[in-house]
């Protein structure tokens, strides 16, 4: 009997992952507290101290029942999280998962208007608890020793430049403060090189394969690259960019800075169910802005999973 209370106390508290944290962050998480107790919610929450523990943590509540699981932190943390839960299906149907925006980039919160501005708003939604079925997008892949991994993402996966520039802008939002003006010591340092890849790939639609600077393929808005994607038509949205002048990526830059990305001239855009990355030719990638800790051995497989977990969205 004991057991059974025990389980149903469980059942009706959010377990909470709060990603790694600077000492904004934990002044910031300080203050979510306050507002969760004064706000009558109950929940355990546990801390990530060291690389690669959110994953751990979060399929640990998933697995012990939690029906709500809350993270605190950026896309990176959002990425690891969701790896968590997906490894530990099957889920319940009315388990949920969302998020309270702490992080450099918040890039999938702010698909759904959850700012990291106003934390209160984003706990009332999670209190309001007003679910989506949302897709998830899936990588599958194995390393150099033949080990075979799948890794799920909900923003997109960046190969070539816009893997790299993803993470420098991250670096740059980190020291500046402004993702706008992060943008402008990236296009600095990468003016020159443009560097392109021969890549091949085959997606539901084509065979390519040709000399290409970058390719995003999103679930959501791919960190802008992707702006028409959303996680529930049960399709992924692909850019494919071309080697641009120094001038065109210059406009490249601007369009992107203003969430125009698709006017781009040297951007291909197209959308697919699945692709096969047949040669990456030595480009880097990265899902959810994360590189990759096993460099993947082609081929590699993307595809999406329609209505694969559920979200938390805005009450409004």
């Amino acid at each position: 009997m004991l057991l059974f209370i025990e389980f149903i106390i469980i059942m009706s508290r959010w377990g909470i992952v709060v990603g790694a944290q600077s000492y904004k962050s934990r002044k910031r998480w300080a203050q979510m507290q306050t507002y969760l107790d004064a706000r009558g919610v109950t929940y355990d929450s546990v801390q990530s101290d060291v690389a690669g523990s959110v994953e751990r943590l979060t399929r640990m509540l998933c697995t012990q029942g939690y029906k709500t699981v809350v993270l605190v932190g950026g896309d990176g943390v959002l990425n690891d999280a969701l790896n968590g839960i997906m490894a530990a299906e099957p889920l319940s149907d009315d388990f949920a998962f969302g998020v309270i925006p702490c992080g450099i980039s918040n890039d999938f919160a702010s698909f759904w208007d959850i700012t990291a501005d106003d934390y209160q708003q984003a706990i009332d939604n999670i209190i309001e608890r007003r679910t989506r079925l949302i897709d998830v997008g899936q990588c599958d892949y194995t390393n150099a020793d033949g080990q075979y991994f799948t890794r799920y993402f909900l923003n997109c996966v960046n190969i070539g430049l816009g893997a790299k520039l993803v993470e420098l802008t991250n670096h740059w939002h980190r020291l500046i403060g402004s993702k706008r003006l992060s943008l402008l010591p990236v296009f600095i340092g990468n003016i020159f090189q443009r560097k392109s890849f021969q890549i091949a790939m085959r997606t539901d639609c084509e065979t390519l394969t040709q000399e290409i600077m970058s390719v995003c393929i999103g679930n959501t808005t791919g960190f802008g690259q992707t702006p028409n994607a959303v996680p529930y038509n049960g399709l992924l949205d692909m850019s494919v960019i071309t080697r641009p002048t120094v001038w065109q990526l210059l406009r490249g830059f601007w369009l992107l800075g203003k969430g125009k990305f698709l006017n781009y001239s040297n951007v291909h855009p197209s959308r697919i169910r699945h692709i096969d990355l047949l040669d990456l030719g030595r480009a880097s990638v990265s899902l959810d802005g994360r590189q990759f800790s096993d460099p993947p051995v082609t081929p590699v497989h993307i595809t999406v999973r329609p209505d694969a977990i559920r979200f938390i969205i805005s009450k409004d």
